[in-house]
């Protein structure tokens, strides 16, 4: 089995003025493709070329090439539906009671998924996953996420927030700070909503 890279459910400007154009573009046909090709020549022959994307994350720990583009595979496939051009702006019904009750409120939750994504040193991510029905908020290194063993969070991602310097730099430069503010504005709580449903 191989992997192939998905095709945005939005157009490249779609999501303007918070991601420009030209960031997608390269984000999803350079960036992303290259970890597909990495992935599909990392695995091949291997024990791991037939499993689940989530099973190759944990049994390919070790591999570093496995490790770094499964990792950036399944991130990215993830994160181009947690954008969206239609977003409700907050969670509704049981994701947003969940978040309520997790955290205080939905404002004291994005203080401090922000501070997970501003406080990442370097490239990484930034996540909401759920545990056990349990929401927490963490954050990891490079293609790093919270289904891999030992990484400092544990859980199914149901956000996440790509803070690599290529996910902004053409828009935003050195301001990630505005990077993470806009994301909210373009949040499919629906599509965590049906993570967190499946996942909790």
């Amino acid at each position: 089995m191989s992997f192939e890279l998905p095709e945005l459910p939005y157009a490249y400007s779609a999501l303007e003025p918070y991601i420009d154009a030209k960031t997608m573009e390269i984000h999803l046909t350079k960036h992303h493709a290259t970890y597909i090709t990495n992935l599909n020549n990392a695995i091949a022959g291997t024990e791991l070329e037939n499993l689940p994307i989530e099973e190759i994350l944990v049994k390919g720990f070790d591999k570093t090439p496995v490790r770094n583009n499964g990792g950036g595979y399944f991130n990215h496939n993830l994160f181009w539906e947690w954008l969206s051009p239609k977003s409700k702006g907050k969670p509704e019904g049981e994701l947003s009671a969940a978040i309520d009750s997790a955290f205080g409120s939905f404002d004291a939750f994005k203080e401090e998924f922000s501070k997970a994504a501003t406080g990442r040193f370097g490239s990484g991510w930034a996540w909401l996953v759920v545990k056990d029905g349990k929401l927490a908020i963490g954050s990891t290194a490079n293609q790093d996420n919270p289904l891999m063993p030992g990484v400092g969070i544990s859980g199914y991602p149901i956000l996440g927030l790509d803070v690599w310097e290529h996910a902004y730099y053409l828009n935003y430069q050195n301001r990630r700070a505005d990077y993470i503010a806009s994301f909210f504005s373009i949040v499919n709580w629906d599509k965590v909503a049906e993570l967190y449903a499946a996942h909790k």
